[in-house]
């Protein structure tokens, strides 16, 4: 059975083989349990994934690391003052 919508044809019908069960990724074979090529496999993914990062260079680094120190610097100021203030408020009130 097809059913149109919106330009876009469904098939409702099953058509071929039942789908497989989802059992893994790359280089699943049906009954592959070798817990050590799985933790191989998962391992060499890491570093596949790891050279495709781009690595900040030392003056990047410096530099967002500055940016980073000088921001928590000031919202710690910032929070400071207002606990500060807050608590003479409080004390002015209830004290």
């Amino acid at each position: 059975m097809t059913e149109t919508r919106g330009g876009v044809t469904a098939t409702t019908d099953r058509v071929g083989a039942r789908p497989l069960p989802a059992g893994g990724g790359k280089g699943f074979r049906g009954g592959q349990r070798n817990p050590w090529r799985r933790l191989s496999l998962f391992y060499r993914e890491i570093v596949a994934e790891l050279r495709k990062v781009i690595w900040p260079t030392r003056h990047e680094l410096v530099t967002y690391t500055s940016v980073v120190v000088v921001f928590v610097s000031v919202m710690v100021a910032i929070v400071s003052g207002l606990d500060y203030l807050f608590t003479k408020g409080v004390l002015a009130v209830f004290g």
